[in-house]
């Protein structure tokens, strides 16, 4: 692109259906971008510069040499950005382009001004931020979105060492995705195998499926948070060992997730709001019985009320993501009902979230 001087926004996410199970090939899981964003500015710049500004981080000198990058911080909190950039910088190099002198600052408005956290992707929706603004001021064109996906996914799990991606894609492409994952352990492995950057992101990632979708125009998406943050990591891992104790109750789980989340996505796609709450209600079912066959609490007291208040209002609620905290999500049949149950959630102790479903991706604004 033209312009050496760009704004990157990108959304964070929600998981709507089908958590955990998207740990597993051909599994599909609905998530959805939502309407708070992490920003990343680049411009040119003599010196190489960084700026994180949520973590107070600024004008960090920065290097790349030899496929790495080097920043003059120990700050460990700087790992999934560093990655980001290497990646990034390497495909690019590898692609016959230079990598200039640029000055990169990131922000992020996912958690709350007090620093609480909603689990809505800050990592992923970082690295997307990272590598968009890094590809759209050495492209000539705007950026491929599967090659940024690729790219983001690929430094997310270098860090992490695990993930379905899920939240990687809604910030990639925003609207509600129905969404496989490229399985983790695969990305890894392939990756090793791949002498380039550039053949892993142009081969085919065979497990993955991406595939837009849309509420219902009648439906009403509510989000409310139940006051604590879950540890995804350490729910996952419990989720998971389930599949080596007890792996009749993991395969059911499989099947009752695979079913709430076809008859969820076809009652998106048909319009029909009946089969929508019925998949919602089915996957908070399927998900609240791994829980207790993991000994963990997937839906906690609260995240049990948050549903129920939305099913007593003629909706469906279930947890968000791992559950254990964090958000729960609600589809209502009309605003009216919305509004109830967002007045009957505070009265519980729940905070509503002025938080929506939002259809773009990351999106490019020149200075």
């Amino acid at each position: 692109m033209s312009n050496n001087n760009m704004t990157i926004q990108v959304p964070g996410k929600l998981m709507v259906a089908g958590e955990f199970a998207v740990l597993v090939p051909h599994q599909h899981l609905a998530v959805t971008a939502v309407d708070r964003f992490v920003y990343a500015a680049i411009k040119d710049s003599e010196e190489r510069l960084l700026n994180l500004e949520d973590f107070k981080l600024h004008d960090l000198k920065w290097n790349y040499q030899g496929g790495e990058i080097n920043i003059q911080s120990t700050d460990e909190r700087l790992s999934f950005v560093r990655e980001a950039m290497k990646i990034t910088c390497t495909y690019l190099e590898e692609q016959g382009i230079s990598i200039d002198s640029f000055k990169l600052s990131v922000r992020s408005e996912l958690d709350d001004q007090s620093g609480v956290k909603y689990g809505l992707g800050s990592s992923a929706a970082v690295v997307v931020a990272v590598v968009t603004a890094i590809m759209a001021r050495f492209s000539t064109e705007e950026p491929n979105k599967d090659v940024v996906f690729k790219l983001a996914a690929l430094a997310h799990v270098n860090i992490q060492g695990s993930g379905s991606g899920a939240d990687v894609a809604a910030s990639v492409y925003g609207g509600i995705l129905q969404y496989s994952s490229f399985q983790a352990e695969w990305l890894l492995d392939a990756s090793r195998k791949t002498s380039t950057i550039s053949e892993l992101i142009e081969s085919d990632w065979i497990y993955l499926s991406i595939k837009r979708l849309s509420l219902p125009a009648s439906v009403y998406f509510c989000v409310g948070w139940t006051g604590r943050p879950a540890s995804t990591t350490k729910l996952v891992e419990r989720i998971l060992q389930l599949k080596t104790d007890n792996p009749i109750a993991f395969e059911e789980f499989l099947e009752k997730s695979g079913r709430a989340v076809h008859t969820l996505l076809t009652g998106m796609e048909t319009e029909n709001n009946e089969l929508l709450f019925e998949g919602v209600k089915a996957n908070r079912e399927a998900l609240a019985t791994v829980g207790k066959q993991a000994k963990v609490s997937i839906e906690t007291p609260l995240l049990s009320t948050l549903c129920e208040l939305a099913e007593d209002l003629q909706g469906a609620g279930k947890p968000s993501g791992a559950g254990g905290g964090d958000c729960g999500i609600a589809f209502m049949p009309n605003e009216k009902q919305a509004d109830l149950l967002y007045r009957a959630w505070e009265e519980a102790g729940i905070k509503p979230l002025s938080i929506s479903s939002y259809a773009q991706g990351a999106t490019i604004n020149t200075i």
